[in-house]
């Protein structure tokens, strides 16, 4: 799976998890930039992104994210 893949499942699950179609995600998008993404819903996302590629993350991968590139690099090295 290359980079584009991974950035296009990664929006179907924010789409999915935030309830909103409009959502279009790249490798710079922030939590500040999706208004319905918020602290609790980052918990859903990070549950719905480990479920939707088969993988774990670590707290420590998790807090270094300061990017949706970055969470794609992390699913890029675990596949």
């Amino acid at each position: 799976m290359n980079k584009n893949e991974i950035l296009s499942k990664l929006t179907k699950v924010f789409r999915d998890e935030l309830d909103n179609e409009e959502i279009v995600l790249n490798t710079e998008t922030t939590a500040d930039d999706v208004e319905e993404w918020d602290s609790l819903s980052h918990i859903q996302l990070i549950v719905a992104v480990e479920k939707a590629f088969g993988i774990r993350f670590t707290s420590s991968e998790i807090q270094g994210w300061n990017n949706v590139g970055e969470m794609a690099d992390s699913i890029d090295s675990k596949l």
